[in-house]
């Protein structure tokens, strides 16, 4: 039976019929989520690619922010299991909202606790809207679109970093045009937040068996979780290689300019790699959600990833730059369809536990694992600025990582699916 058609009937067992219907208006919430991403994180990374126009702005990551998103992580958890994802979403809108036009205040007065007090709010509300895209495909979406629901929207996250690296410099030449770009950052911001309030809070009826099922309460997700081997791997694999990501795209110009490349050239191979990631999980995510083929996938982009960053101890060398540029396309395309198959993996692995759980989890552990691997990385620059250590450690830690992947446990494992398919038949 094709769960993905609009409509469907499928016999509960008891004499009754359990409709199961998809809605058009699915995609409006995608849409809003996608904005919303984008803008949080152009939000907070507004100042840094105009950090060399003035000293009075604050760069990014700033420290204030990355100690707001990680422990936030619980709020985001309750808010989304007790409240349901409207309340949650809506929440995180007025903390971005509130954000985004104290920030201008403080930038248009040269106030700088001001502009602080903005990040901060700022680095309140990623989390929520970080966690949001599984809650969502789960709550929305039948089994053959999950993945490509997840995927949409969370990679509309490092969109929202490329523009702010892009349009950043073309709105601020100058000092003085740094409140104008503020400006147009917290506008963008108003107009995605409002869509919320309209939108319904959960559909009127559920995509699909597992969709209508009570999740587990706070005593049941513990004991599933305690136990769930599945889980914590997928959660140290997560963490290790969001990390490296995170940290290798943060110091890539550090990484390319004491080897003779420009500016212009690292900003390339960086917009090369979010490129490729793009458009290899705009192909791969559908073919996932319609052959489920969660292993396999992980078992070969899990390898790709570590050797792309084996590869890349070598690549910036001698001036090459097609090298880094193949490279990083490969390192792009594959650590983007990696995330959205790990989080939709995690909620497999934890059902009935609710998306949340999971995936508030994994975000959590690669922001830190980031947040670590930036400053352990950052300080084995060498006397010339050279990171060719740093870069032999990034390599070393992703290769060891790998055989990771082969130690999950496909028997039980995809828990989510086997529910959809014993209550609703072919998925």
């Amino acid at each position: 039976m094709n769960l993905n058609a609009p409509f469907a009937k499928v016999s509960s067992g008891y004499g009754t019929t359990q409709q199961y219907k998809v809605y058009k208006r699915r995609w409006l919430g995608i849409i809003m989520l996608i904005v919303m991403n984008i803008v949080v994180s152009w939000g907070w990374l507004t100042y840094a690619p105009v950090s060399n126009l003035s000293k009075e702005w604050p760069p990014s990551p700033t420290p204030c922010t990355l100690l707001t998103r990680i422990p936030n992580n619980r709020a985001v958890v309750y808010g989304l299991h007790h409240y349901s994802l409207k309340p949650t979403l809506l929440l995180a809108s007025f903390l971005l909202l509130a954000g985004n036009w104290i920030r201008y205040g403080g930038t248009k007065t040269q106030s700088f606790p001001v502009v602080m007090l903005g990040q901060i709010l700022i680095g309140f509300s990623q989390p929520f809207v970080l966690s949001a895209p599984p809650h969502y495909s789960d709550l929305w979406f039948t089994p053959n679109g999950r993945v490509s629901a997840t995927a949409v929207v969370s990679l509309a996250n490092p969109v929202g970093a490329a523009l702010a690296q892009f349009l950043g410099p073309m709105l601020a030449t100058t000092a003085e045009d740094i409140p104008f770009m503020v400006l147009v950052v917290s506008i963008i911001a108003t107009v995605s937040v409002f869509g919320w309030l309209l939108f319904p809070s959960s559909p009127p009826t559920p995509p699909s068996a597992s969709g209508s099922q009570r999740k587990a309460s706070v005593a049941e997700t513990k004991k599933v979780l305690e136990n769930n081997r599945n889980f914590w791997l997928m959660l140290v694999l997560f963490s290790i290689y969001l990390g490296l990501f995170n940290a290798f795209t943060s110091l890539l110009n550090q990484i390319m300019f004491p080897r003779g490349y420009s500016p212009d050239q690292a900003g390339i191979c960086g917009a090369i790699l979010i490129l490729s990631g793009l458009i290899s999980t705009a192909v791969v995510s559908p073919v996932i959600d319609r052959t489920h083929a969660y292993f396999l996938a992980m078992r070969f982009f899990v390898p790709m990833i570590g050797a792309a960053y084996v590869a890349f101890i070598w690549a910036p060398e001698g001036g090459r730059i097609l090298a880094p540029y193949i490279v990083g396309a490969l390192l792009g395309a594959a650590s983007f369809c990696l995330m959205p198959l790990a989080l939709e993996l995690s909620v497999e692995f934890t059902y009935p536990v609710a998306p949340e759980w999971s995936s508030s989890a994994l975000w959590c552990g690669g922001q830190l694992m980031g947040a670590v691997l930036l400053l352990v990385m950052d300080r084995m620059k060498d006397e010339k600025g050279d990171m060719r250590t740093a870069l032999i450690f990034q390599g070393v830690l992703a290769a060891a990582a790998v055989p990771g992947v082969f130690l999950f446990r496909k028997e039980g494992g995809l828990r989510r699916l086997e529910e959809d398919k014993r209550m609703g038949g072919d998925c």
